[in-house]
């Protein structure tokens, strides 16, 4: 595993069979994203996270920035945009989980959120 903070690392280009993050390195993974969760949607483990923000301006222009970022990285979440609220659910679509690349970008989109809701 990369000694490089998560959300200095780039992703991989992922296809069907890549593996998934295995049980060794999950519990590292997550302590790097500890406002981030993990829940279980139709059998398909996926992270989560819920930001909170003064108005729908606000969210909207998060979602905006998450959605640019999921393009150049070619690695895209459900986003859930709410008056004050944006809820980001990361996972990999081609192997049905949870990949290292849901982590980086949980990660990326931490830091969108620090540099955006100051």
């Amino acid at each position: 595993m990369s000694d490089e903070a998560l959300h200095q690392q780039t992703c991989e280009a992922c296809q069907v069979g890549a593996p998934l993050v295995d049980e060794h390195e999950f519990p590292e993974l997550l302590k790097q994203i500890p406002d981030w969760s993990v829940e279980t949607i139709d059998d398909v483990h996926q992270l989560t996270r819920s930001y909170s923000f003064k108005n729908f301006v606000d969210a909207l222009a998060f979602t905006n920035t998450v959605g640019a970022l999921a393009e150049e990285y070619n690695h895209h979440p459900e986003i859930r945009t709410e008056w004050g609220k944006v809820t980001l659910f990361w996972w990999t679509h081609k192997i049905s989980g949870l990949h290292k690349n849901d982590f980086i970008m949980a990660a990326k989109s931490d830091q969108v959120f620090l540099t955006t809701n100051k």
